[in-house]
């Protein structure tokens, strides 16, 4: 008897996506910044998934159905989108993720110094998935925070005005936020969920 052949992955449903709830409000906040200033245009859907990618380190399934209910698109198409380009991840590449801007605003300000710092501190490279295991750090092009030059997204957490020419100020702060290749990274989170994490400023 020949067995039937199995279905083929299909989009999950909304009921089967996690409530934007779990996603960091900051990050759920510019995601929707992002998408108007792209005139909440459907045809702007890859341009949308690249820059929320780079805002997560890769596209969570709740990022996904925000994208769809706000540029008024069938999440199958969303996802079917996500899913064919190989650029696109939708797992987390690391348990943790630091995107360091290296646009004009922030490059000016030291964010090539931000970069060759945390790779020296974290142990790895900039744009290795991979990363340490724990962390990997990647670089962006722009977070539209250019008055906040130079900036980090620390698990999808701004943290801007980073102090580049004060050493001791920045290993303190890069330290608070569990950017230490020692450090499985909990101090970062514990400093953001008691509010002492430099993202609630």
């Amino acid at each position: 008897m020949i067995a039937p052949l199995s279905a083929p992955p299909s989009a999950p449903s909304r009921a089967d996506l996690p409530p934007e709830a779990d996603l960091p409000a900051e990050a759920v906040e510019r995601t929707s910044r992002l998408i108007r200033q792209h005139g909440s245009r459907s045809d702007a859907l890859i341009e949308v998934l690249h820059q929320v990618q780079e805002l997560y380190g890769y596209l969570p399934p709740g990022a996904l159905a925000q994208v769809a209910r706000e540029l008024k698109l069938p999440l199958a198409q969303v996802f079917g989108v996500a899913s064919f380009y190989h650029l696109f991840r939708l797992g987390a590449p690391t348990a943790h993720r630091c995107a360091v801007c290296l646009g004009t605003a922030c490059f000016v300000k030291g964010g090539g110094e931000l970069a060759a710092r945390l790779e020296r501190r974290l142990g790895l490279r900039l744009d290795d998935a991979a990363g340490n295991g724990t962390w990997a750090l990647e670089h962006v092009s722009c977070l539209g925070a250019c008055g906040q030059a130079p900036v980090l997204v620390v698990d999808g957490h701004l943290e801007p005005r980073l102090p580049v020419d004060d050493p001791a100020a920045l290993d303190a702060l890069l330290g608070a936020l569990g950017l230490s290749a020692n450090d499985a990274s909990d101090a970062g989170t514990d400093a953001r969920a008691d509010g002492s994490g430099t993202g609630a400023r």
